[in-house]
């Protein structure tokens, strides 16, 4: 088997990535329909409001974006940042003001014109400020420092911040920041989604299938490749890796396939491609403040004491998922804390017998006991990948005196039940659809955030996150985000268990496709995969 491990190394902001593997040139050839699998039915094709790789994995190719990170390089920065629906870009008033000049000739799916003003209806959407409304909005913090976008004629766009915001370039480099068609309602984006990307959505089928077509008038001459890509759902995962080893998928789902399975999977078929990343998505906790018991913040602390980080990283991730606060560490990721800062941190000592007798002494205190114990449901989606390690949870809570009883959720209602704090405490996978603060901040901590599920909100952390997103990149800003993942540790605002560590597999035929290491939400685009059968 050939195994590409994509080691990321990172100073200050700046990464660099070094690619395993071979160097052969192909030819490349056109046709053939890309065949992969999917764990469960996307809640709907509108990326813009779902929070979910269910959703952005196989509808990143209807769309485009302003700009977007090169599909061609594992590592997202800022120096990987190219055009896409813009040709170029310009900052204004000491980053304060950005300003777009738009392609020329691009069109909808549907034949109207791309123009600068999508560019505004998008937005508009996203902050609120149109007729047309989201049904969800996770995203909507991103953009707290945007105050408007105006228009230029029809191919310059100007986005007027409130403040200098150096990273916000990042945010609109996303898989999560797509332009949508001003003159198609979200309600029909949801079922029939149109953008302007490579392939055409042809059809959904609860349970059974997506399905995506060429998009033959796509801008970007002699894109995409192939004819179209689809997906069929299957919900087992066992029999999710079968279809892969006999070769009915070209591709495993995103991230789908852990590190256990990989080592049975190699055994099985040798002739296999997987690559081995870091996936910027987290394992981790999240207790809703807003119900008693857990708007103590007490049993939360002795929540966070007794998980046993070595024990999910032994028995879930064979000792290779990383250990990390809110943002994934070096040389991994750019922003997280390093081990000789994590330890540091409450709860990640090695010591965990230590640390649970703090645990347990802090429920006694409360009133609970062997003979008196809390018992709650610990929700998560009814995925393998969320109830392992919710099963682990319970036996950790278990050594405190917390009884605690599996609720699975199918994942067309999971993020819609924990977004309306409709949980007591849940076992969730976290990802992050940019490696960048901003980013991490304002959408999982930040007041009033829709992915903010645990109603964390403390003013002296919202104004930390104004502070950093000011600064440019370098030791000083690097610094601060130490101290603020530091405290949202210790605070329990949502806590981290670790960062996974996962593989994507696909069939040797399948040529063009680069694992995007630093966050798993981005490679998606599929113009330039090709089928060397």
């Amino acid at each position: 088997m050939k195994i590409n491990f994509f080691k990321l190394f990172a100073a200050a902001a700046v990464v660099a990535g070094t690619v395993g593997g071979t160097s052969i040139a192909f030819a490349e050839k056109s046709g053939g329909i890309l065949k992969f699998y999917h764990r469960g039915t996307p809640p709907s094709g509108s990326i813009h409001e779902e929070a979910t790789s269910s959703t952005v994995v196989p509808y990143m190719s209807v769309f485009n974006n302003l700009v977007m990170f090169d599909q061609d390089k594992p590592v997202n920065s800022i120096n990987t940042i190219v055009p896409d629906l813009a040709t170029s870009w310009e900052w204004g008033n000491d980053k304060s003001k950005l300003t777009f000049k738009l392609r020329k000739g691009v069109k909808f799916h549907d034949g109207k014109p791309f123009t600068a003003k999508d560019v505004a209806c998008t937005w508009n959407l996203i902050l609120g400020k149109s007729k047309a409304k989201l049904r969800k909005n996770p995203r909507k913090s991103w953009y707290k420092n945007l105050a408007s976008v105006e228009t230029n004629g029809d191919y310059e766009v100007t986005f007027n911040l409130k403040r200098r915001q150096p990273a916000f370039l990042m945010l609109l480099a996303s898989g999560y920041s797509p332009v949508y068609p001003c003159h198609v309602p979200p309600k029909k984006m949801r079922t029939k989604p149109i953008g302007t990307g490579p392939f055409k959505f042809v059809s959904l089928k609860q349970n059974e299938h997506v399905k995506f077509k060429k998009n033959d008038d796509y801008w970007k001459k002699g894109r995409p490749l192939l004819d179209g890509h689809e997906w069929t759902i299957i919900k087992s995962r066992s029999t999710r890796v079968l279809g892969l080893i006999a070769g009915k998928f070209d591709m495993s789902f995103a991230g789908d396939i852990s590190i256990p399975i990989y080592k049975d999977l190699a055994k099985q078929a040798p002739q296999m491609v997987c690559e081995k990343h870091a996936t910027n998505v987290s394992t981790n906790l999240i207790v809703n403040q807003f119900k008693p018991p857990f708007d103590n913040a007490d049993i939360r602390k002795a929540m966070v004491l007794t998980i046993d980080r070595a024990a999910f990283n032994k028995i879930l991730g064979h000792g290779e998922f990383i250990m990390s606060g809110a943002l994934l560490p070096p040389p991994h990721g750019v922003w997280g804390m390093p081990p000789e800062v994590l330890k540091n941190v409450a709860g990640y000592h090695p010591d965990v017998a230590g640390n649970r007798a703090q645990a347990q002494k802090i429920m006694k205190k409360l009133g609970y006991g062997p003979d008196n114990p809390l018992k709650i449901k610990v929700a998560t989606r009814n995925i393998a990948i969320y109830r392992d390690p919710a099963v682990l949870l319970i036996d950790h809570l278990k050594e405190i005196y917390i009884e605690a009883e599996l609720d699975t959720v199918e994942t067309s209602n999971w993020h819609a039940k924990v977004a309306r704090k409709d949980y007591q405490v849940g076992l969730n996978l976290t990802g992050i659809g940019v490696d960048e603060p901003d980013a991490m901040f304002y959408e999982n901590y930040a007041c009033g955030s829709q992915r903010n599920y645990t109603g964390y909100c403390k003013e002296e952390m919202m104004a930390l996150f104004e502070k950093q997103s000011m600064m440019d990149d370098g030791p000083e800003r690097l610094k601060l985000v130490y101290e603020i993942d530091k405290k949202l540790q210790e605070d329990a605002a949502r806590p981290i268990i670790a960062n996974n560590v996962r593989y994507n597999c696909f069939q040797p035929h399948v040529k063009g496709f680069k694992t995007m290491t630093n966050s798993l939400y981005n490679g998606w685009r599929f113009e330039d995969i090709y089928l060397d059968k």
